[in-house]
């Protein structure tokens, strides 16, 4: 009789652990989901890449709407190069801010050159997106990723500006938010005058 009460407590002390740990995981993983859910996407910031001051990487394909596009041609404009796909929810949600973006450039006495590189899509989605959103400026197409590569791009929207020089200026990965990119180019513009 004195074996049972020490089998059942032998028997209790084998609990498994795994609910437990499993539990932790869960309220650490629905922590960092609810994190990046509230987080503000409007704090929009350049970030660090070692192609920043350097020569932009060579880029030649050809536009969506027909023609080539060569980057080192595009020398004595800034350019922005934005990284896109129809189907991403943030590329989405910027656009009306590029739209915005290249009708102020339109108007101004040193426009920029606005470019969206077409990362993993196909020329009718890219279409029909631009042709219900706006938008008419060049499509680049990416087709073998190369470009995408060259500049580093691990997910979109990513936006890159080159100089008149074609150096890399600056890389921002995310969304754009409101007026971030007309306020930074401006400051570059002005490093870059006084650099001349």
């Amino acid at each position: 009789m004195s074996d049972t009460p020490s089998s059942e407590v032998v028997v209790a002390r084998k609990r498994p652990f795994a609910p437990y740990i499993a539990g932790a995981v869960g309220v650490v993983l629905l922590a960092f989901l609810a994190l990046l859910a509230f987080a503000n996407p409007g704090g929009t910031d350049s970030a660090e890449s070692p192609l920043l001051g350097k020569p932009a990487p060579e880029v030649k394909s050809t536009l969506i709407d027909g023609g080539n596009f060569d980057l080192a041609r595009r020398k004595g404009s800034w350019v922005v190069l934005n990284f896109f796909n129809s189907t991403c929810v943030p590329c989405r949600q910027e656009h009306p801010l590029l739209v915005k973006f290249a009708k102020e450039q339109q108007g101004s006495d040193d426009p920029v050159e606005l470019y969206t590189v077409v990362n993993d899509d196909s020329d009718a989605a890219v279409k029909a997106y631009f042709d219900t959103n706006g938008g008419d400026w060049g499509k680049v197409r990416d087709d073998d990723g190369a470009i995408s590569v060259a500049f580093g791009v691990a997910k979109v929207p990513e936006s890159w500006v080159i100089d008149p020089d074609g150096y890399v200026r600056m890389r921002v990965i995310g969304a754009l938010s409101e007026g971030f990119l007309t306020a930074r180019l401006d400051e570059l513009k002005r490093q870059y005058s006084g650099q001349s």
